[in-house]
């Protein structure tokens, strides 16, 4: 019939490598780990944006974890099933070497920058699988405070195979490693926890000394994990411990799953509430230093929740972008209309601005520059993932109607958009994060110091930025700071990016950032570069972020 016919219509999102299309993280592959690293990470790239993998993604959020506790015949199993495009996608996903790898590597290489590029490329098809694949890398660093452990665990934590299923960690080719914190009544105040911890020396879990557990976690990241970092009450103070799923012996742990989380997004994962009734667990570290401990990998998972936020707002972009090239609207495509163009160049600045921020601190990791990490890291946390809900709003935008659909994948990319602003502590969490690395870490404050002084003279409003540094850390130690700390931390976020952006970005990108993110020449809402900068360079800015 006549009226079926369809115009006008955009075509389904082609396969694009996710690496080759997006200048920055290819440049930032080059520039800080060469060429091999380049060449293996374009091939995943490849894969990320196949049909196949996107298909894998759609199927693992339409058909979510399934909990169940018994078997047929009335046993206690408090096991998870997934659907088989989970699999595929963790399979994937560890065969990139993107768990814990980087940490059996000599310092002062390439590995978490590589390990760091391939998380952001991959992570722009389906984000939910990257959860036990990021706890997994981040156990590596918290694991070191009982070398013991760390000789029989982290082997298994950098397999590059995926090996599904509860058995002993003898019995298997690779593992995976959750995380369990937060309970009811403390959320990220873990000091609160009620959870017991008591000394039985001789169980069956080696590795050091033996706790059995008591109490209950409000959540507890990727259930089917093979071994959880735990935090629970000692008579010395909150310890951290390894509880695994299955025992050296082959019998189960007591690790009783009480219901899975019915979450806005991150659907593919599962997360749940564990109830632990004298559970076998291994003390990591010291009694009473359990939170210190644990912050380690608190650290590495807050340099991925920078890594995923920025993939997601770039898968965002990619199909705002595709939209704007292929839609007209009033005699034109929308990607050659002025307004929609300064929308578009707007959150490609974001993008790249993101993108080349978290590889940096990817690459401090590699340099052992723990100074520059320990702030640079909670800053880009906040900052980054905070952007990222707003970011991915506005690209949805960008395709009215249809972008409220689920086919184009934009509403799932929405859902999953607050998540990093979330993980691993709020923005308020983090923002007093910041306050106490300055006040009491002044190696990190230097080393930031250093990094963003490397762009001065690029511009006098950048220049002006970068002094004002000092003023803005000065404040951030003076009585009532807390009510400010946002103010703060948006202030060195900006300047660390602007700074970035100057020395590696092309002068279109670093320019319009400078002038639009700390010159003025900005509005409130995303599309709002001034006319003439926007006139200007804001089609090369779009071409640049997404390369047909």
């Amino acid at each position: 019939m006549p009226t079926h016919a369809v115009t006008n219509q955009v075509p389904p999102l082609p396969e694009v490598n996710t690496v080759t299309s997006q200048p920055a993280l290819a440049e930032g592959l080059r520039r800080w780990a060469g060429p091999a690293a380049h060449d293996e990470i374009t091939a995943l790239g490849a894969r990320a944006g196949s049909a196949e993998a996107r298909s894998w993604a759609v199927q693992a959020n339409a058909h979510e974890p399934v909990l169940r506790t018994h078997s047929p015949t009335g046993e206690r199993v408090d096991e998870v099933d997934f659907h088989p495009a989970w699999h595929s996608l963790m399979t994937a996903a560890v065969g990139a070497g993107l768990t814990a790898e980087p940490w059996t590597q000599p310092q002062g290489g390439d590995a978490h920058l590589r390990r760091a590029a391939g998380f952001i490329a991959w992570s722009e098809n389906e984000q939910g699988h990257l959860c036990p694949v990021s706890m997994t890398y981040a156990a590596g660093p918290a694991l070191a405070a009982n070398p013991t452990l760390a000789a029989r665990w982290l082997p298994q934590l950098a397999s590059r195979s995926y090996d599904f299923g509860l058995r002993p960690l003898a019995d298997k080719r690779g593992a995976l490693v959750g995380m369990g914190m937060t309970e009811k009544q403390g959320g990220s105040d873990v000091r609160a926890n009620t959870t017991r911890a008591v000394r039985t020396p001789g169980g069956p879990v080696e590795g050091g000394d033996s706790y059995r557990l008591t109490g209950h976690k409000w959540f507890c990241s990727a259930p089917m994990s093979d071994g959880f970092l735990v935090l629970a009450q000692t008579e010395a103070g909150v310890g951290c411990f390894l509880v695994p799923r299955v025992l050296d012996d082959g019998s189960r742990n007591s690790f009783a799953l009480q219901r899975l989380k019915d979450k806005l997004g991150n659907r593919s994962n599962a997360s749940s509430e564990v109830e632990l009734d004298g559970t076998w667990g291994v003390l990591v570290g010291d009694e009473g230093r359990g939170i210190r401990t644990i912050l380690d990998m608190v650290a590495a998972t807050r340099l991925d929740c920078i890594l995923g936020s920025a993939s997601t707002m770039r898968a965002a972009l990619v199909r705002a972008v595709h939209h704007a090239r292929h839609r007209s609207a009033f005699g034109a495509l929308l990607v050659d209309q002025p307004l929609m163009q300064n929308v578009l160049a707007d959150l490609a600045l974001e993008v790249e601005a993101a993108t080349t921020l978290a590889l940096r601190l990817a690459h401090a990791v590699d340099e052992g520059d723990t100074a520059l990490s320990r702030l640079g890291v909670a800053v880009g946390k906040y900052w980054v993932c905070k952007r990222t809900a707003p970011m991915v709003a506005e690209a949805l935008e960008c395709l009215g109607g249809n972008g409220y659909v689920e086919e184009n994948g934009l509403a799932r990319l929405y859902r999953e958009a607050p998540l990093n602003s979330i993980w691993e502590g709020s923005g308020n969490v983090n923002a007093l994060d910041v306050l106490r690395a300055i006040s009491r870490e002044p190696l990190s404050v230097e080393a930031f110091r250093k990094e963003v002084a490397l762009a001065h003279g690029h511009s006098a409003v950048l220049d002006a930025a970068i002094a004002r540094v000092d003023e803005v850390v000065r404040s951030a130690a003076e009585p009532g700071a807390q009510a400010g700390a946002r103010r703060v931390v948006e202030h060195l976020a900006l300047t660390l990016q602007a700074s970035l952006l100057a020395r590696h970005a092309p002068a279109e990108v670093a320019d319009a950032f400078v002038a639009s993110r700390l010159g003025g020449a900005h509005g409130v809402t995303f599309g709002t570069l001034e006319a003439g900068l926007s006139a200007g360079h804001a089609r090369t800015i779009v071409d640049r972020a997404f390369t047909a």
